[in-house]
């Protein structure tokens, strides 16, 4: 339970809305039930759900739609490239295929060793400096653009240290 698990933590967020704005919450309640695994697990799910009077329906559908949650377990660390039609037309898919193809996985896969899973998304509000993605992991969110993929590679290499 997430409540017992993080009680400080989900008081603060709690106190930030009034009782008829409760919901409101999810997003920041989401956050940190994926903070420690990186991911969401269903259990996570029902107590938001019960935390907050809404259906784990509603509560899926928020982990669904956004691209910074996660249902499953990947790597420690989640790379996702941007491959919009603009990121597209300034390399976005070559990139993304040289780097899954240097690493030895292809597109929402992981890395044997667990330290890494690269993504494809769409639109990170950087077109004019793509090719770009976002890191995801225990140190948070990090933007990161005009990336080649022997920058990329070197960066793979730093989250690769950080796992062990």
């Amino acid at each position: 339970m997430l409540s017992k698990k993080y009680p400080k933590e989900v008081k603060q967020i709690l106190s930030k809305y009034p009782p008829e704005g409760r919901r409101s919450a999810l997003m920041p309640l989401l956050f940190l039930a994926q903070r420690e695994e990186g991911y969401i697990n269903k259990a996570a799910m029902q107590d938001i759900a019960e935390m907050l009077d809404i259906t784990e329906t509603e509560v899926a559908g928020v982990v669904g739609f956004y691209t910074l949650y996660h249902e499953q377990k990947e790597g420690k660390h989640r790379i996702q490239v941007c491959t919009d039609l603009p990121c597209a037309l300034r390399g976005a898919d070559k990139f993304m295929d040289d780097l899954c193809g240097n690493l030895g996985i292809k597109v929402g896969e992981t890395t044997p060793d667990g330290a890494v899973t690269i993504e494809a998304v769409t639109c990170l509000a950087a077109c004019d400096k793509a090719p770009m993605f976002q890191t995801q992991g225990p140190e948070g969110i990090k933007y990161h653009e005009n990336m080649t993929v022997e920058k990329t590679l070197e960066l793979v290499e730093g989250l690769r240290k950080n796992t062990a």
